[in-house]
């Protein structure tokens, strides 16, 4: 009589599932959601504000009272539907007036609708990024106190190489100071980050960093894994490393080939040519790929390399085979392929 008695409790309990199922199906296929809209440059726009944690209801919902959608639970199902949704950023959007909800979710995850986007490039100089920021609407001061006062990981003591590259926009009221730490957090977010941070060997974490932001600065991305490889060698050999790319980060100057000797003779103590071993802090702010190879480089005894030509970097252990390759890139250099 009991088992009985369970048996039954639990068809009736699976009863109500049943019907608790088809009846929000029932609801869900009646959701009121616009027709996909013919948009032009003469379509309506609203700017819209989503805050920081919104979940896709409160996102629906302020969707629906701004007039972009017809219904907040027409853009909840296209969200629920989308994973890429969680990647909608908080801050301000343009939107098309009276569009689907899958045209609005296409829309909140278009960069270009996004105003004052803030671009970190990998790569980019903690310089630029000061420049975008101030470009954004933070005063000068307010930006030098945030990387100041930025809480950063355990044993690093600047954010040159801690602000993750990536598109950034704040909702409304955001400092500079929390606008730098979400750079910084994202680092921390990152398998990349946390996989550098977590890093023990021969090199601490501070130092790849520096290795990364060589390796971001140096190479194309198939080629990282190799500049890696030249580096950490040419250290374990105390090889000075003569790296151009540390000279144009003392001069702060981009989409230079050539470097003159006395550029090379500065006086800082990020002159590679001019000392021993590492810069005291990253060079710029690498990307995940350029980290990646910084924390495992490839297999190789080459102490040099040189970009001949656009898309043709060689590596070797022979100074004289590198000298070789250097005229020839002095030839393709002055017949103008690098322009």
């Amino acid at each position: 009589m009991k088992a009985y008695i369970r048996l039954t409790a639990g068809l009736a309990a699976i009863g109500v599932i049943t019907f608790s199922i088809y009846t929000v199906r029932s609801h869900v296929s009646a959701t009121p959601d616009y027709p996909t809209a013919s948009i032009n440059a003469q379509s309506p726009t609203v700017v819209i504000e989503i805050p920081s944690g919104a979940t896709g209801s409160q996102v629906g919902q302020i969707l629906f009272e701004k007039g972009v959608t017809e219904s907040a639970l027409a853009y909840f199902r296209a969200a629920v539907a989308n994973p890429k949704s969680a990647q909608v950023a908080p801050g301000a959007h343009l939107l098309n007036l009276k569009i689907s909800a899958e045209q609005a979710l296409s829309q909140l995850l278009d960069p270009k609708r996004i105003p004052n986007l803030i671009k970190v490039f990998e790569g980019a100089w903690k310089s630029e990024v000061r420049t975008s920021l101030i470009r954004y609407g933070f005063s000068a001061n307010e930006v030098d106190k945030a990387f100041g006062s930025a809480e950063l990981p355990k044993g690093f003591s600047d954010v040159e190489g801690l602000l993750f590259p990536a598109q950034y926009t704040f909702p409304k009221g955001t400092s500079a100071r929390e606008a730098v730490q979400v750079m910084v957090d994202r680092f921390r977010a990152e398998v990349s980050g946390q996989n550098l941070l977590a890093a023990s060997g021969k090199y601490i974490p501070q130092q790849l960093l520096v290795i990364a932001s060589i390796v971001q600065a140096e190479g194309d991305s198939k080629d990282f894994a190799k500049v890696s490889r030249v580096v950490r060698n040419r250290l374990e050999i105390g090889m000075p490393l003569q790296l151009d790319s540390t000279v144009h980060y003392i001069k702060k100057v981009r989409g230079q080939i050539f470097l003159s000797t006395d550029s090379t003779l500065i006086k800082s103590a990020y002159n590679t040519y001019k000392h021993y071993g590492l810069p005291p802090t990253p060079i710029g702010n690498p990307g995940s790929a350029a980290i990646d190879a910084a924390l495992n480089p490839s297999s190789g005894d080459w102490l040099f390399f040189i970009t001949v030509a656009p898309g043709d970097t060689r590596f070797t252990r022979s100074n004289d085979e590198f000298l070789q390759w250097k005229s020839l890139y002095e030839k393709n250099r002055k017949a103008g392929a690098f322009k």
